[in-house]
């Protein structure tokens, strides 16, 4: 019999999260701060939590995919919060891209309560989310990470086991966001340099992303860029900006320089300041192309 779910968290990514994991036949109840966004999972059969202590009742799993620390901090630390009922046996999958602080934060409380925290971020826009293509990075203690064997398999194409501290997984999505935003900047140089020498800025995606960076990143932001197709936003711009945020402000906390971050930062910053942040994150390309 396949485990039930508390499901936290119905954004772009997180509802056709839930949806994937009630077609295989999981037991889903969600909550979601704005109710009717979780409209659409619960006419597919989820079940519905007027709080995310009412979770806890009856699933012994809790997933949190949410936008940003405030937002699972509320989820766990708030009134009628999860924090008010974990206990031994609860495990709380956490998927959001958070600080590595607030996680050690939530890692020492759930140990304390004697609940197992797990962290399991994921890359991947919200097709790839429903289309069950995600790349999870996961790190936790072994037992929780069996348990939640059966729904990571549900909902992404790999899982890489990062080791038992929770935390390397944020650090490890930061990384990868990190990796992707700065070959966003290089797709979105290079096209702006093939253009002022008179060739179709769709070059690097007809030829690099086919080739030499035959890869998803490339042969996903290259023709958003060439075609500057940046709404509806896969990933919000604004987004991008909180999590180059975490990427420096852990940098700093150990003293590693991150010159090319602080680059993308720019760029980042300065697209949100042009009233830009609910475009797709690629969008700081506009930024190259209005230096030419």
């Amino acid at each position: 019999m396949k485990d039930s779910i508390g499901f936290i968290g119905m954004g772009s990514m997180g509802l056709p999260m839930a949806l994937n994991l009630i077609k295989a036949g999981f037991q889903v109840t969600v909550y979601n701060r704005t109710h009717n966004k979780a409209e659409p999972a619960i006419k597919a059969g989820a079940k519905s939590a007027k709080c995310p202590r009412d979770l806890l009742s009856d699933h012994a799993i809790i997933i949190t995919v949410l936008s940003n620390d405030q937002a699972v901090e509320e989820v766990v630390f708030g009134k009628g919060g999860l924090g008010e009922g974990l206990q031994k046996g609860h495990i709380h999958l956490s998927m959001s891209t958070i600080s590595p602080d607030t996680s050690k934060k939530l890692h020492q409380f759930h140990q304390d309560k004697g609940a197992d925290y797990l962290v399991a971020t994921i890359s991947g826009r919200p097709e790839g989310a429903a289309a069950q293509k995600l790349w999870i990075f996961l790190a936790g203690v072994q037992r929780a990470k069996e348990r939640v064997a059966s729904i990571l398999q549900t909902l992404g194409q790999k899982t890489f086991d990062i080791g038992e501290d929770p935390i390397a997984a944020n650090i490890v999505k930061l990384c990868g966001n990190f990796l992707i935003i700065s070959a966003i900047e290089a797709i979105s140089e290079a096209s702006m340099f093939a253009e002022k020498q008179g060739l179709d800025r769709t070059i690097i995606d007809k030829v690099f992303a086919h080739s030499l960076f035959a890869c998803p990143i490339y042969q996903i932001y290259a023709p958003i860029i060439a075609e500057h197709k940046f709404e509806p936003a896969g990933f919000k711009l604004s987004l991008g900006l909180k999590d180059v945020n975490l990427l420096l402000d852990a940098a700093k906390k150990c003293e590693q320089p991150l010159p090319l971050a602080n680059l993308v930062h720019h760029r980042l910053l300065s697209a949100i300041a042009k009233g830009r942040g609910e475009m797709d994150w690629s969008a700081i390309a506009l930024g190259s192309s209005e230096e030419t």
